[in-house]
């Protein structure tokens, strides 16, 4: 009698262990599909369809945080064409500063308010002188914390009837992130501040 005892508490021990590790497995199973069925809706949720002449084309969705540094040195590419982007056309150059204006903050409207109090927009009217940025040399950014650092190195070129000059452009400023003000004239939704020219010195002249 104690002998059968024996067995049927070894029984239900060896039941209670069978249904300790199959609860335990389909915890596990759960989490798993919990899991991957998660990863699966996050991976859908970036995909970003395009309606594009009757079609729908699939285009790929990034976090913002993986395409900043691209995202900060365009703003700082473009702010630095327009703003030095000239030709002798009033009106052209206003359209060039006027875009540069919407990406910076006060310092610029002030070195562009300078520059006009000098007159060194007529000269460039009166003088027939265009004047270009080549692409930048190099744009360095600290994304380590905000508003983030930038410095740019590029060349001004100054092209005159007889020669042209080029000269160095080096400046530097913040650039602060602003979500809410992403616009047509603001694709980035971002703002250069405390902007200033580090080095403007002539390199070369050459005759025409």
């Amino acid at each position: 009698m104690f002998q059968q005892f024996k067995h049927i508490d070894t029984a239900f021990r060896f039941v209670r262990l069978f249904c300790a590790l199959f609860l335990v497995g389909n915890i596990i199973i759960c989490l798993f599909l919990i899991n991957r069925t998660t990863a699966a809706l996050q991976k859908g949720q970036q995909r970003v369809y395009v309606l594009a002449n009757g079609k729908l084309l699939e285009a790929a969705g990034v976090e913002r945080a993986d395409s900043m540094a691209i995202e900060v040195r365009d703003h700082v590419k473009m702010f630095h064409y327009h703003f030095y982007t000239l030709q002798p056309d009033d009106a052209a150059n206003k359209r060039h500063i006027t875009a540069a204006l919407y990406l910076a903050d006060n310092e610029a409207r002030q070195e562009y308010n300078n520059l006009l109090e000098s007159g060194y927009y007529n000269n460039l009217i009166s003088a027939n002188i265009n004047q270009e940025v080549p692409d930048y040399d190099s744009i360095q950014i600290d994304l380590n914390r905000t508003p983030y650092y930038f410095r740019y190195f590029g060349k001004l070129r100054i092209i005159r009837t007889t020669s042209i000059l080029t000269r160095s452009l080096v400046t530097d400023g913040y650039i602060r992130i602003m979500p809410g003000a992403v616009s047509d004239h603001n694709p980035h939704g971002m703002l250069i501040e405390r902007w200033k020219v580090v080095d403007n010195k002539d390199l070369t002249l050459e005759k025409r």
